[in-house]
């Protein structure tokens, strides 16, 4: 089943388009890698998907039930991010917000939900640590953690591994695949690792000057005889 139809889309900023004619669809289950050269448009289309952002013009279309507030997004961190001064707890907690509306506390069934995405990610022992005393790593659980709060069905991850070790960066990878493996949660990661790209994704979506979106299998019979920019 589609989930986000993308058709003739053209992104970019105050009217400069950045990048255009892009057509793909994401499917259930799908673990989907969007690379491509820095400055390339890559985080501008997931800001768009997210509806952070309206398209230039073409038409973004959820099915089978999704919404663009129900799909957990892991940015990119910034300094100020990495040194908020929350409890793990209560960050993981914060991506239930959507749910909780006007109501001014968490219910049994969030509170519920943020200890089992600690519990899954393995930092349980964390929750009452301060988030900006923890490693890059332990940090970027526990986003992963919020961002699983807030769906079942999709995961946006822009640059997930960004500044960690190789060690941990393979943790990183091994954890989101088994999350779209075994929970069926849809994956839309930007990387700027083709290799690992290649390892877990089920579909490539390159952006440049030449656009291609398909299987990695149709990705990497086009990357033997295709240069891409």
């Amino acid at each position: 089943m589609e989930q986000i139809i993308c058709q003739n889309l053209a992104i970019g900023y105050d009217g400069r388009v950045l990048l255009q004619d892009i057509n793909f669809s994401v499917k259930d289950g799908d673990y989907l890698c969007i690379i491509g050269e820095n400055g390339s448009g890559k985080s501008t289309l997931m800001r768009t998907l997210l509806n952070l952002q309206q398209p230039i013009h073409g038409k973004i279309t959820f099915e089978f039930g999704v919404k663009s507030d129900e799909i957990g997004y892991l940015p990119q961190q910034t300094i100020i991010q990495r040194d908020f001064p929350a409890s793990v707890r209560e960050i993981i907690l914060s991506g239930c917000q959507n749910r909780v509306g006007m109501r001014p506390f968490y219910n049994k069934s969030e509170k519920k939900r943020a200890s089992e995405m600690m519990e899954k990610l393995q930092i349980t022992n964390l929750k009452s640590r301060c988030y900006r005393e923890l490693s890059g790593g332990q940090q970027q659980r526990v986003l992963l953690a919020r961002a699983l709060c807030a769906t079942r069905k999709i995961l946006l991850l822009d640059e997930p591994v960004s500044g960690l070790d190789p060690k941990v960066t393979d943790e990183m990878y091994r954890i989101v695949e088994k999350i779209n493996r075994e929970d069926k949660i849809t994956i839309i990661m930007i990387s700027h690792d083709i290799k690992a790209a290649m390892k877990y994704a089920s579909h490539i979506l390159h952006i440049g000057e030449k656009v291609f979106y398909g299987t990695k299998q149709e990705y990497e019979r086009m990357r033997e005889g295709v240069l891409f920019d």
